[in-house]
């Protein structure tokens, strides 16, 4: 492995723990203890803009003008309120793997609407990828509303990764970051603030962990991708289902079933598979 890529796997593994573990934080307080998901939506989206407003170091009122950063912002603002919603009753680990419909839906977003030219092995396997993601939806008559929720918020994420592609030069990494947080905030306001539970000193801590494991989480992303192309780094994206399902059973004491098991080390095999492909000459 090539030494200089090292700091930026380190960064993703440490996204890769810290998003998931987030999201462990929000389940917790959606599932255990009846919190709305459009506040942990919110006071995600809140703590990360007061959080990044300070590193960012100048607000371009300009950027927010331009209705494609609100459109990008919208998409990562419902996947996010989708993904907190199908947690409160779909097992994490089941969430994560339903949620990798996004990358999967972005490739071929990026190559129909971008014309980013598709590579036939990579697509073999995001297409045995998006068979273990059929294995844990299983769609059918029995498909719960938590899973249909989770697979709502893979496909706003997919159209969010595309939408980021798309204008991936409009601005600096860092501003694209809290241009969403900022969007987020304002658009789920009006109902964050009307779900606003009752205090309890027992909400603080998973709250401030929902929201700074997803904050700190994204800025090793954006700091992971400065040092290392996308494409050396998108396997390591996978980490994340080892990490959900590891914080299932650590937590929540919730295995996946035989068949979602199989759909998830299927999603595993085609995410890391990438690794020993070599571009094309």
């Amino acid at each position: 492995m090539d030494r200089s890529l090292l700091p930026a796997i380190s960064l993703i593994c440490a996204a890769m723990i810290l998003i998931p573990g987030g999201d462990a934080a929000g389940k917790i307080l959606t599932a255990d203890l009846g919190v709305s998901p459009f506040f942990v939506a919110f006071s995600r989206f809140l703590i990360g803009m007061l959080m990044f407003l300070p590193i960012v170091g100048r607000f371009d009122l300009r950027l927010y003008l331009d209705w494609r950063i609100w459109l990008r912002g919208a998409f990562i603002t419902c996947g996010i309120a989708s993904i907190l919603t199908a947690l409160r009753t779909e097992d994490i680990a089941n969430v994560f793997a339903i949620f990798f419909v996004g990358p999967i839906l972005s490739y071929f977003a990026s190559g129909l609407f971008l014309k980013e030219q598709l590579d036939h092995r990579r697509t073999i396997l995001l297409l045995v990828g998006f068979c273990g993601v059929l294995l844990v939806v299983r769609p059918g008559p029995d498909m719960g509303t938590g899973a249909l929720f989770a697979l709502m918020a893979g496909i706003f994420y997919g159209s969010y990764l595309t939408a980021s592609r798309w204008l991936a030069t409009r601005a600096r990494p860092l501003e694209m970051l809290l241009s969403q947080l900022v969007i987020g905030t304002l658009l789920l306001a009006p109902i964050g603030v009307t779900a606003l539970p009752t205090y309890a000193p027992e909400l603080v801590i998973p709250v401030l962990i929902s929201a700074f494991g997803s904050a700190i989480g994204n800025y090793c992303l954006v700091l992971a991708y400065r040092r290392a192309e996308a494409s050396r780094l998108a396997p390591f994206i996978y980490l994340q289902l080892i990490s959900a399902t590891v914080f299932g059973v650590l937590i929540f004491d919730s295995w996946p079933d035989a068949l979602a098991f199989c759909g998830i080390a299927l999603l595993l095999t085609s995410g890391f598979a990438t690794l020993i492909l070599r571009p094309k000459a």
